[in-house]
Parts: structure tokens; sequence; C-alpha cells
């Protein structure tokens, strides 16, 4: 059985999934789908095409599955769906998808969205990742698991972010970031590795000290910035310096921030 508040709107055509907890004055639209155990504490809109996995809560003033903040989209059909136990704070908004973006926003599961931020259209986002009050990704970004994003943020339109990276406060990142980056200063600039979540993920010794020796071949090697790339995939035996030769050589529609 779910709990749906009397002042709430459950149009027609909604799937509810059990257990779950509609608060009042909250809004649901005739296309979306709640899994098991969903909260909506109150005030909420879950619009459009939008799927919400279970056991995610979605607090106050949240507006969830509206149409894009796009002027090329014509009303076209398109999805938003985010997973599992994520945590989605006060006047969050996440947006559908756009045809020409491949038509699904996409996010993952365990994630915390605090208050205000925004997740544009067609942006894919990972499990664990963490958004901080009212910072912004704009469409077609790419955040992998476990990026943490600071408050006050900016993410430029096609950007990615690689696993476990981080992003300081009041920066704007326009260039895709290796994984396990740290970005810091007004205009981002990759400034080291973030060490300290690679330590509370429990990455062993070894594999750190091998990233912190390719993240120095990255700043001072001979050659442009994916020549160097390549020649760390030849002589790395660590999967974590493999993860970021393969971010770096793989395709992209950004350049990269580089070592300072």
């Amino acid at each position: 059985m779910s709990r749906i508040h009397p002042s709430a709107i459950v149009e027609a055509g909604a799937e509810i999934g059990e257990g779950c907890d509609i608060g009042p004055f909250c809004l649901v639209g005739p296309g979306v789908r709640l899994g098991a155990g969903v909260v909506l504490k109150s005030h909420v809109v879950v619009t459009g095409n939008t799927e919400i996995g279970a056991e995610t809560v979605i607090f106050a003033f949240s507006v969830i599955g509206e149409v894009p903040q796009d002027l090329k989209f014509k009303g076209e059909e398109t999805r938003l769906i985010v997973g599992a136990r994520n945590r989605i704070r006060e006047h969050v908004t996440m947006n559908a998808g756009t045809e020409g973006g491949g038509g699904v926003t996409r996010v993952g599961d365990d994630g915390l969205f605090m208050a205000g931020c925004h997740i544009a259209h067609d942006a894919q986002v990972g499990d664990r990742v963490i958004i901080v009050n009212n910072s912004a990704i704009a469409g077609h970004c790419v955040l992998e698991d476990d990026v943490i994003v600071g408050g006050l943020c900016g993410v430029h339109q096609w950007v990615r972010i690689g696993q476990g990276a981080i992003i300081g406060a009041l920066s704007m990142v326009t260039n895709d970031v290796i994984p396990h980056g740290l970005v810091q200063g007004p205009r981002g600039v990759l400034d080291g590795l973030n060490l300290v979540g690679l330590k509370r993920r429990g990455v062993g010794r070894a594999d750190i000290t091998a990233l912190r020796a390719a993240f120095q071949m990255l700043a001072q090697g001979e050659g442009a910035f994916q020549d160097r790339a390549r020649r760390l995939g030849e002589e790395t035996q660590s999967d974590y310096v493999r993860q970021i030769v393969d971010f770096v050589t793989a395709g992209s529609d950004r350049s990269f921030l580089t070592p300072g």
C-alpha cells in the first residue's frame, strides 16, 4: 500500500510502486513511474516520461522531468531515468532529454543532489555522485561514478568528468577532467589528484603511488597531453592509471583540463 496525501494530484496513467509516500501538494504526471518506497516530501512536481528508482527521496519544491531548457526542443517524446536510493534535496531540477542528445537524461543510484542544483538535458550521471548546493550540470555532460561537484559550480555542456574526480567550490569547468582528478579555481584548473577520495574508497598504496607518478608524467612529460597518456598506457601495470589512459584516449567533444 502507498500513502497519498489528499491534497496531492496523481494523474491517471501514473504508476505508483508499493510503499510510496506522496506528501501534500505534490503533482505526479501521467507518464511517471515511481519505484517501490519512493518518497515525495511535499510540493514536488514529477512530470513527463520519468522513472524514479526505488527508495529515492525527493524534497520540497523540486521539479523532476520537465521539458529541456533547449530552444531546439519541439515537444518530441524524451525521457528522464533516475535510479534507486537517491536523495534529491529542495529546489532541485532535472530535465528530460532531447532527440538530438539521445533522448534520455540518466541519473544513477545512491546520489546526493543538494538544494538548488540542476541536471540538464541528456546528461549522464553515474552512481554515488554528489552535487553540492546550487551547482549546474549542463546538457550532454557525463559524470562517471563517485564524482563530487562542489557548491556554486558550473559544468559546461559536453564536458566529461572521470570517475572519482572532485571539483572544488566556485569553479567553472569548461573541459574534460581525468578520473580521480582534483579541480579548483574560478576557471577550473587540474591541480592534482583526489587523494582523500581514493583513500576513503580503500585504494591501495601501490595504486596511489602509481597515480602520483602518472600525474607527474602527464604534467611534465614530453609531447602533447594525449601522447603522454598513450605512453603511460604502454608502461603502467595499475588499473587506476589505465582508467585515466582510457579516458584521455577516448573520443570527446571537448579538450582536457591539463595539469597546471
